[in-house]
């Protein structure tokens, strides 16, 4: 097995979150499920979730506009900080979705070229970038 490699890693495309239900919501989701109308308990939880961000679409583009936010999956690379920096300009990362920072981002260029960060949904990096921007994430 020595022949075998990884290609790349995997990023998870998705977030997972716990949520409590009462009793009687639960027994209906499960009664739902069981008529044929969902294949479990979280794909109803989905497409209720996707129809009540439905209906709010446009605040949710107002709001986007209104602040200036990035909507989706955004990557900052080496490449990207490097330009920043050689411009003598300041990131404030504003992204509603996914924000990642590259492995191969030091913390050292990440406190010399984010000023903040505000992520609504989730932020991708190492350890190292979280601890060294901790007090510019919001």
């Amino acid at each position: 097995m020595s022949n075998v490699r990884q290609l790349r890693e995997k990023t998870p495309d998705s977030e997972k979150i716990t949520i409590n239900l009462g009793y009687v919501d639960l027994g209906r989701i499960d009664l739902l499920v069981q008529e044929g109308f969902y294949s479990n308990r979280s794909d109803l939880i989905r497409t209720a979730i996707r129809n009540q961000l439905e209906s709010h679409v446009e605040v949710v583009s107002k709001s986007l506009e209104r602040h200036t936010m990035e909507l989706g999956l955004r990557d900052y690379t080496v490449a990207d900080l490097e330009a920043l920096k050689a411009a003598g300009e300041v990131l404030h990362v504003k992204v509603v979705g996914l924000a990642r920072i590259a492995s191969d981002v030091t913390p050292e260029l990440a406190l010399e070229t984010i000023g903040s960060i505000t992520v609504l949904g989730a932020l991708q990096a190492s350890a190292d970038i979280k601890k060294a921007l901790a007090d510019r994430i919001k």
